[in-house]
């Protein structure tokens, strides 16, 4: 089946304030015109994709790079080379590299996402989330977002890799700058100097942190990192503190709209909350469904390497492709009701952390974090609702989330503080072992 090739119209954008409250209806209206689309509106025109099938292939496949920044950022510049110290950092990011890089620079993060790293991390994790809280119990207002699902990551990250808390809130915004330079389809020019101030920033405080573990090592990712430099794995300078800013930038943007999502999905399919509390061991899948339903990540990009014929449409060599991942975890040709959120769905993962050798490198620890919270919610506050019907959505089109979600705290506050031991038996084993033999499996797939 032909594709519909014209470029989408400017007088009606993808891209308006429908798509960003619910962008579903429109990717099933782009599926239901044909499986790829041209359009002006990313990035000065890009293929999509919407089927699960293209979108995963696209992800795999080596026809397809990774390496996408250079025209990208180019064009955001008012004069030659006024973006070089964002473009320097920015193009050495694991997330926009190919092989022999890409697997290189890999295999030296993946030390840090090992199970028996995670499993030591998982009391920090309790301690954070029974925190966040207890000081969201003790607040007269209490956003979900705010309170919980924005400092949890960071606060997560900043353990991961040995960095004191003191600059979490920094750590936040400069997030946030990056998010908004990287998930929009034509990002401003002060878009892309926020974006550049910030990730400069980060490498600033990284290229300190560096030489403080050279001094003093610690038991943490940053350490692991400066030692795989002092071996050669890893070249210092631009390689290893752009993986070091966009470790804890990944580790941020993808589990806090988790979080956020996953909670708001609950919360307006009361049949579906009620269900998790009378079956907690269906909490990890509820995750993996959560991640479904509303992915935290809505559409990547890939270049195409070599001229190549796609359903009937010949994509040239250097033509973006936005493979989207939203449209592709609702496709009904691989998922049965899709629009539908069930918990208790068992027909594999989705392609939320994405395909093939860029799988997501912390998918592991995100879905830990995320049990772990909706569990002590689940045992703190099981009669929790909403505050307001309206949700709050952001404005950024690739990284989908909330950007406050107020919740009605019951009128009888439970005053037991819950931590992972006071969970069912059944509930702790299935946590720890899933997250072990998920991340087994995603270590197999980066190979």
């Amino acid at each position: 089946m032909n594709a519909v090739l014209k470029p989408q119209s400017t007088a009606c954008p993808l891209i308006n304030d429908a798509f960003l409250s619910n962008p579903y209806p429109t990717y099933q209206a782009l599926r239901e015109a044909g499986p790829i689309h041209w359009s002006d509106e990313f990035f000065g025109g890009a293929w999509l994709l919407t089927d699960h099938a293209d979108v995963e292939m696209v992800l795999r496949d080596p026809r397809f790079s990774a390496q996408r920044t250079g025209a990208w950022v180019k064009d955001r510049e008012e004069s030659p080379g006024e973006l070089g110290e964002f473009q320097r950092l920015f193009a050495r990011a694991l997330l926009f590299l190919d092989a022999p890089d890409h697997p290189r620079i890999r295999k030296v993060l993946q030390v840090g996402f090992k199970p028996d790293v995670i499993q030591k991390l998982t009391p920090h994790i309790e301690q954070t989330i029974t925190h966040l809280l207890d000081q969201a119990e003790a607040a007269d207002s209490f956003d979900f977002i705010e309170q919980v699902a924005r400092p949890l990551p960071v606060h997560v990250m900043t353990r991961l890799m040995g960095i004191e808390h003191t600059q979490v809130n920094d750590f936040m915004v400069w997030s946030d700058d990056l998010a908004a330079f990287i998930g929009t389809p034509l990002p401003t020019r002060a878009q892309a100097r926020r974006a550049q101030t910030s990730l400069v920033a980060m490498g600033e405080f990284f290229d300190d942190l560096l030489e403080h573990k050279r001094q003093k090592p610690g038991d943490d990712l940053t350490t692991r990192l400066q030692q795989a430099e002092a071996a050669g794995e890893i070249q210092g300078g631009p390689e290893l503190l752009a993986q070091c800013a966009m470790l804890l930038f990944a580790g941020h943007e993808t589990t806090r709209h988790l979080l956020g999502s996953g909670l708001q999905a609950l919360l307006t399919h009361p049949e579906q909350w009620r269900r998790l509390k009378q079956e907690p061991t269906l909490l990890p899948g509820a995750v993996r469904e959560f991640l479904r339903f509303d992915s935290p990540v809505q559409y990547t990009g890939r270049r195409v390497v070599t001229d190549l014929v796609l359903h009937g449409q010949l994509l040239r060599r250097g033509d973006l492709v936005l493979p989207l991942i939203g449209a592709a975890n609702r496709d009904p040709a691989r998922y049965t009701q899709p629009d539908t959120l069930d918990i208790a769905r068992n027909e594999g993962s989705s392609l939320a952390f994405g395909s093939g050798p860029h799988v997501c490198i912390g998918a592991a620890i995100t879905r830990l974090e995320a049990e772990m919270v909706f569990g002590q919610l689940l045992q703190r506050w099981p009669d929790l609702h909403l505050r307001s019907t309206e949700p709050q959505w952001g404005r950024n089109p690739a990284y989908r989330g909330l950007t406050s979600l107020p919740l009605r705290q019951p009128l009888t506050m439970l005053t037991t503080h819950y931590s992972s031991k006071d969970y069912p038996t059944d509930l702790r084993r299935v946590v720890v072992e899933n997250n072990a033999a998920c991340e087994g499996h995603l270590l197999h797939l980066s190979r």
